[in-house]
């Protein structure tokens, strides 16, 4: 008897541990299972050509100027964002539309670092007047519905966004609106503001 109590709890604890494992990875912010990084890896190998900031213009990217950082990060009736900083969006309004492509993202997000921006993250985003459904990629509900992050662009702009740290490190999830790890500069054109508010789609 003593034996097949302890045949059975072996067994418990056997099915148990995956289980319990899965349970730890899901709890972890922005944590990818084995299917998605290989999915994410492709990805920012096949985006790795931006980073060259010129290759990206040229493909239709247009630099928004400003750094936007989130240092307060969200409060009550804003996007519950952690605080960090976004960086320098470079947004292609062509590839906007009611279809999201994994290889084609509308926003690219570039850290100034000295005379230099490099290429740490790509946005997916879609107006609510494209869909007032809450889109999903990556197998992911999209962020949203929130106001457009002023002054980049009019907080009309009521919209749904999923950022992807593919290139550098974020210590608030690889899918966090903003990496605590990155930083503006104390320049002109770095934008420290609150959380967008959000809203109805």
């Amino acid at each position: 008897m003593a034996r097949a109590l302890r045949f059975a709890a072996l067994l418990v604890l056997g099915l148990a541990a995956p289980c319990l494992a899965q349970a730890q990875m899901a709890a972890m912010p922005g944590m990818a299972g084995a299917a998605d990084t290989a999915q994410l890896t492709r990805i920012r190998a096949a985006l790795d050509k931006y980073k060259d900031p010129f290759a990206a213009l040229r493909d239709g990217y247009f630099s928004t100027l400003a750094c936007i950082d989130f240092p307060r990060g969200g409060g009550e009736g804003t996007m519950a964002y952690r605080p960090g900083a976004m960086g320098v969006h470079f947004l292609n309004p062509a590839a906007i539309g009611p279809q999201l492509d994994t290889l084609r993202p509308q926003v690219l997000i570039y850290e100034p670092v000295r005379d230099t921006l490099r290429l740490v993250a790509a946005e997916w985003f879609m107006p609510t007047q494209v869909s007032t459904t809450r889109p999903r990629i990556f197998g992911r509900d999209m962020d949203g519905p929130m106001e457009g992050h002023a002054p980049i662009m009019p907080a009309e702009l009521h919209h749904w966004d999923l950022h992807v740290w593919l290139w550098k490190d974020n210590p608030n999830g690889i899918f966090s609106p903003t990496n605590s790890a990155v930083h503006c500069p104390n320049a002109r054109y770095t934008v420290r503001e609150d959380a967008p508010h959000m809203v109805m789609p």
